[in-house]
């Protein structure tokens, strides 16, 4: 394990093994950024890939005022964004979402009974509108602190802090409505 500072000069010397650390130790939170933004899996590949070449490019101009993280996580979720505009990607969902958005065959039982509990949260969270369940992501996730979000996202910290308290409140009445069906 290498300091980033020392990581990245290695990249930049033409070290391919440094650059593959910096990918497995950015993985996870490279696809985590990207699924949060496009809801297609193969999108998602292309984009996290995608995502890497342009971290490699750009790691020159990296300047070490942010945790190098968070610098990937911007660009990840800038490109994210990028690749929504550019392809008007349809599985995105906005924040004109109706807070009660299960459809019939979409049930709660249903959900539960293909998969864990875990995974039904993370299916909640992903039928957030899509500033929401980015912020919620970012903090409870990959636990980036307030003013690492605003340096992401570009949203001010107090407009950070809102989507937050948001998106933890309509998590909150969708369990609280899926537990009143259970009941």
């Amino acid at each position: 394990m290498y300091t980033d500072k020392v990581l990245i000069d290695k990249i930049l010397a033409g070290n391919l093994g440094a650059y593959k650390q910096l990918v497995q130790e950015h993985e996870r939170l490279v696809t985590h950024m990207v699924a949060r933004v496009i809801g297609n899996d193969e999108d998602i590949k292309d984009v996290s890939q995608e995502e890497f070449i342009k971290v490699y490019q750009n790691l020159s101009k990296f300047n070490y005022q942010a945790k190098l993280s968070t610098w990937i996580a911007k660009i990840a979720y800038s490109s994210s964004i990028n690749y929504i505009k550019k392809y008007n990607n349809k599985n995105v969902v906005h924040l004109d979402l109706k807070e009660n958005d299960l459809t019939e065959h979409e049930t709660p039982e249903h959900i539960l009974n293909l998969k864990s509990e875990a995974a039904f949260l993370q299916y909640l969270i992903s039928k957030l509108p899509l500033a929401y369940r980015t912020i919620l992501t970012l903090y409870h996730l990959n636990e980036f602190s307030y003013q690492e979000i605003e340096d992401i996202t570009g949203m001010p910290e107090g407009t950070v802090k809102n989507y937050l308290y948001r998106a933890r409140k309509m998590l909150k009445v969708r369990l609280q409505h899926y537990l009143g069906k259970v009941k």
